[in-house]
């Protein structure tokens, strides 16, 4: 192949996901990827699903698994020193949501894409892309077999992850912008063999810090407790991590389930906006563009929103050279962005303690808590900005 309509870097859930909807669209695609498939497949991360993210599944014939085999939920716990409060988020906005790690979801849409016969290249290198600004995109690559190669695309997006160096042209526009935070606190996750603590997440706020509660499996959990993020891996011994989540978590009846600890990792905390998300024929899409904590569980889910606009866009430009919505990407994507940064933000805030931030601020966040789950208004805008609202769609 010498030539393609979009040229996809990147097979994580921007990637995978706009290349199974261009399909469906009847406009072909190649999506370039610098790890091994096993790698991709094998790398566990978190992963929460919006009710948008699951509908766009079952819809578009990928939902099957995810079904059979997610944890689907109809609520979460919040709990302040031990005392719970459900959040129904079924109840209060008609939604579920899925436990689904995100290697699990760029499982089905691999399997997928290999099924329908599409361009997907494992440990395959982009070197340099040019072009953009004209009428027609180069793509220079390093093939599996160490072959450089060259490719020309009609459009190419950017979804290989918050490292791309895919931004820097787009920074370069005048009045662009990368916004960035640095959060003063991070998560030090567990994997344990261990039975379910409970079914449901549980995120839990205490004078020695949060923690959350949240399950892969059956016989298989994921606990995160807050640390300092200059913690390192052996800091945690296996004394202190079941100590601290104890502490942290247990009481009215419920104790967190132990087992044998398997994999272990510290996660920072960072967010970030790029803003344009486009120049030219060049398109960025998920962590490329933007960053959230994994508080609010919104990183998965922003990059299939950022592709429910880009699909179309770029079906419509390719198919019938109208190109208004492809233009406006950025002016459509990045408001959806900025509202989950808030939500990630606020949902952190209130949950982490701070002890450098002192007495006084201490206790109003927990006023603040404690005011949102006290009225059925305030559970609801929890359980509404956690469900996620319904992607965007567009006429073709």
């Amino acid at each position: 192949m010498t030539h393609t309509s979009v040229a996809i870097i990147g097979a994580g859930p921007a990637g995978l996901t706009l290349a199974h909807l261009l399909h469906r669209q009847g406009v072909e695609s190649v999506v370039f990827e610098s790890r091994s498939r096993r790698e991709v497949e094998e790398t566990v991360r978190a992963g929460v699903l919006e009710q948008g993210t699951m509908r766009l599944m079952r819809e578009t014939g990928i939902g099957e698994r995810m079904d059979r085999e997610a944890d689907i939920d109809d609520a979460i716990d919040i709990s302040i020193n031990g005392r719970r409060t459900r959040i129904d988020l079924l109840g209060l906005t008609g939604h579920h949501m899925a436990v689904y790690p995100q290697h699990e979801y760029l499982r089905d849409f691999i399997a997928q894409r290999i099924e329908d016969g599409g361009e997907l290249l494992f440990d395959t290198t982009v070197d340099e892309v040019t072009g953009y600004d004209g009428d027609e995109v180069t793509i220079t690559y390093t093939a599996e077999n160490g072959m450089q190669e060259t490719i020309t695309a009609d459009y190419i997006v950017a979804g290989d992850g918050s490292s791309s160096p895919h931004r820097a042209p787009i920074l370069e526009l005048e009045g662009s912008e990368r916004t960035k935070f640095e959060y003063p606190y991070a998560w030090f996750g567990i994997l344990v063999n261990a039975p379910q603590t409970q079914k449901e997440l549980i995120y839990a706020t205490h004078p020695e810090g949060f923690a959350l509660i949240s399950t892969r499996s059956r016989s298989v959990q994921r606990y995160y407790l807050q640390c300092n993020p200059n913690d390192q891996v052996e800091d945690w011994s296996d004394e202190r991590i079941w100590g601290q989540l104890h502490a942290r978590v247990d009481g009215e009846g419920l104790t967190v389930s132990e087992g044998e600890i398997f994999d272990r990792s510290v996660l920072r905390f960072r967010s970030a906006v790029t803003d344009p998300m486009q120049r030219g024929r060049l398109f960025l899409a998920g962590d490329a563009a933007h960053t959230v904590p994994p508080t609010g569980a919104k990183g998965l889910n922003l990059a299939v929103a950022d592709v429910s606009v880009l699909a179309p866009g770029l079906v419509r430009a390719i198919k019938t050279g109208n190109d208004d919505l492809l233009r406006n990407y950025s002016a459509l994507a990045v408001p959806r962005v900025w509202r989950a940064q808030h939500f990630s933000y606020w949902m952190s805030a209130m949950l982490h303690s701070v002890p450098e931030q002192g007495h006084f601020q201490h206790r109003r966040r927990l006023a603040e808590l404690e005011a949102m789950l006290a009225t059925e208004a305030g559970r609801r805008y929890q359980a509404q900005q956690y469900v996620g609202f319904d992607l965007p769609t567009f006429d073709l």
